[in-house]
């Protein structure tokens, strides 16, 4: 069993409404579900928004701390889930599953070991 991290990428401003947001998050919730019975979810975990990130940069004699996320756009990173899976295409299989219940795009990346 390999671990893989399956980012959600969700546009930045304000959440949906909540006839949008509360079917997304009960799907969601049947999802985890579906992962931790089939003992495939290990953590998952959403952030605030990236305007609450703080980027760390090492320089000559010292650290740079700047307000915001690493790189600027329209899409950031606003969660993730941490799995356990045979290989990459179980790993597909649960991030196609996030994706559909997220309605966001979900990059799959195996950790190293």
């Amino acid at each position: 069993m390999s671990q893989y991290l399956l980012s959600i990428y969700q546009p930045d401003g304000p959440a949906p409404d909540p006839e949008i947001l509360e079917p997304i998050m009960r799907d969601l919730a049947a999802l985890n579900s579906e992962m931790q019975a089939a003992g495939a979810w290990v953590f998952a975990a959403g952030l605030y928004p990236a305007e609450s990130a703080t980027v760390l940069r090492p320089g000559d004699g010292g650290m740079l701390i700047t307000d915001g996320p690493f790189t600027e756009g329209k899409e950031h990173l606003g969660g993730f889930t941490v799995i356990e899976a045979a290989d990459l295409d179980e790993a597909l299989g649960w991030g196609s599953k996030l994706a559909a219940a997220t309605t966001l795009p979900v990059e799959v990346r195996p950790f190293q070991h």
